[in-house]
Parts: structure tokens; sequence; C-alpha cells
């Protein structure tokens, strides 16, 4: 199957009551190790650039990050999506597009819910001409760091309004405020189930749940069974790479091709139990 558009993979994962799992990745041994153990365990997965890791002072760019993914999976057997991440800048995600993004992530949720359909509508009207899908959000989903993000029931998103939205802006799919947040949390986080219950009620397009670091695997069997389609994993994955990246150079070990197998051998152990949450096999 290789490279597959992301909405034909969240299409899959609502029939199969489940969702697929999107990583955050920065360079060839984060896009190496997440298509390698998909393939291993027949899971379908995302491949997700964030923005501000595809600064000028690092590496990567849209371009690149896609050829990337590109290369990496065009032998693969599962479905293999490219996502770019939470992004407010027009320009931005058509020129991600036309570089090889099938799906792009509008992050409107700061603003007045007006003005989020209003320019989640904009973009879905040009990337819909480039044959992409876009992603928005509703509610705030913000910083574990900040109980209040985590943990006020003010912020999150209400299934009458994520009705309204998603019909007036067109989107393809969702990212739903309940509970979740990104970054360490500093208390475990508890799902809001009954809310999400009433947004997927409400809504017909696959619901995302960002901040997935840290959530209770019980709490997301749950989530994943009630409506989330698309999981987003990021803070976990990067930090684990830094530590084994710290662990090597503590024990002196000067080689530098031993340090990368060394970290891929990390992150794929990692990445064997993580995509395990998926109950979806293809």
């Amino acid at each position: 199957m290789a490279i597959e558009k992301v909405s034909t993979i969240l299409g899959m994962a609502d029939k199969a009551k489940t969702s697929v799992l999107a990583f955050n990745c920065t360079d060839y041994s984060t896009i190496k190790c997440v298509v390698d153990v998909a393939e291993e365990l027949k899971k379908p997965v995302i491949c997700m650039l964030y923005p501000e890791h595809a600064a000028d002072k690092y590496w990567t760019n849209p371009r690149i990050f896609a050829e990337t993914v590109q290369s990496v999976a065009k032998n693969a057997y599962v479905p293999v999506g490219i996502h770019l991440d939470h992004c407010t800048s027009f320009d931005y995600m058509v020129a991600a597009i036309r570089d090889g993004f099938d799906s792009v992530m509008f992050d409107g949720s700061m603003l007045p819910v007006e003005e989020n359909v209003r320019k989640t509508r904009e973009v879905v009207r040009v990337a819909k001409a480039l044959g992409a899908a876009v992603e928005a959000e509703l509610g705030r989903v913000g910083f574990a760091d900040n109980m209040r993000d985590q943990a006020d029931a003010d912020l999150y998103t209400r299934p009458e309004v994520a009705a309204k939205f998603c019909e007036e802006s067109g989107c393809s799919s969702v990212a739903v405020a309940i509970g979740s947040a990104h970054g360490f949390y500093k208390e475990t986080p508890k799902l809001d189930i009954e809310r999400l219950k009433a947004i997927n009620a409400a809504t017909d397009v696959p619901l995302v749940l960002h901040g997935g670091s840290g959530i209770p695997d019980a709490q997301l069997d749950v989530a994943f069974r009630e409506g989330i389609n698309k999981f987003n994993v990021g803070t976990e994955y990067f930090y684990l790479y830094y530590q084994t990246m710290q662990k090597f150079c503590a024990e002196g070990r000067p080689d530098f091709f031993d340090l990368q197998l060394v970290v891929q051998d990390a992150l794929r152990a990692y990445l064997r139990k993580k995509m395990l949450l998926c109950k979806m096999t293809v």
C-alpha cells in the first residue's frame, strides 16, 4: 500500500472503531522506525511534521520530510500517511501540500469560533482543490504544564458547537478537547468520555486526540472505541530519542554510527508497545 491518503486511513480506522497512531517525526531515524514497526505489526500509521521543527535552523523542511517518508515507505505493505501538524499559516499549508502532504492541520483553536470556521473554510477550499484534507481544532488542547488547560471543562469542545463547526467549515477531521494537553502531564489526565460520545454522535467526521504522551492505555482503549480515529504522539517519542543519546554519550561511546543504531533500537521497542493501541491490522 505504501503512501496512502490520510483521509483514507482515518476512514479505515473509523470503520474498525479504533484509532490510527500519528507520530511527530523529525529525521530519518524517527521516520524509519515508525514505518518499520508499522510494517512489522501490520498497522496503518501516520508520520507528522510540526512546522516549528522545520525552521531554517533545523535540517528538514516540508519537501525533504515528505520525500523521506515516501522513500522509506515505498516498499511498505501497510498504509503510511503524511500529515502537517499544527499550522496557522495559509501559505505554509499550501506550500506543504504542493511538497507532498495530502493532509494539513489548520489550528484556529485560539480564535473565536466564527473566525475559526471562516479561516478553516478558506483552507479547506484551497486544499480540496489541490487534493488534500484539512484537520481543524475546536476547543483548547493546551499545554500539560498548565493544569487549567488540562482540567478546565469550560475549555473543552462542546458537542453542539462541534456539529455546527464541522458542517460550516467543511473540515475532513477535527481535533477535540476532552481533557488532554500537549507535553508531559503534572497529573494523570482523565478524559471526558461522555463528552467524547456526545461529540461523536453530533458529528460525522473522524475525531482526533492530541496530547498523547502520558494518557493511560485503559482510557485510550475506551476513547478509541468511542470515536477517536487519529491519536497524536510526539513528546514521549522525542524525549526517548534524547534520553537514549544522553545515556550513550555518558557511557563514553565514541562511534556516531553506533549511536544511530542504539537510538533506533530504543525507538522501535517503544513503538512496538505504543502501536498495539491500534486494534486494526492490514
